[in-house]
């Protein structure tokens, strides 16, 4: 099943977080979530495609994990999202 109000994200932007992702860097990220704007450092444990959607597998800094669809970011490392490719 594709997910239809899905915007795909950026190429670049794409292949930084895939960089962070092996590298294990912690980088501040800031995402949308429920409607809420969330800052954190965190650690990208996996980028992966489900469902015809990008996602981000988040290490956040208090213990928890969070699951952040890619078009949900603002900014990660200090790089803001851009327009997509």
């Amino acid at each position: 099943m594709l997910n239809a109000d899905y915007h795909p994200i950026n190429c670049t932007f794409h292949d930084r977080l895939e960089d962070y992702s092996v590298r294990g860097a912690q980088v501040p990220v800031v995402f949308w979530k429920d409607q809420e704007l969330i800052k954190a450092e965190a650690r990208i444990d996996d980028v992966f495609a489900k469902n015809g959607a990008d996602f981000a597998l988040l290490a956040m800094e208090n213990g928890s994990t969070a699951l952040v669809r890619l078009d949900k970011l603002v900014s990660v490392n200090g790089f803001e999202m851009p327009i997509a490719c």
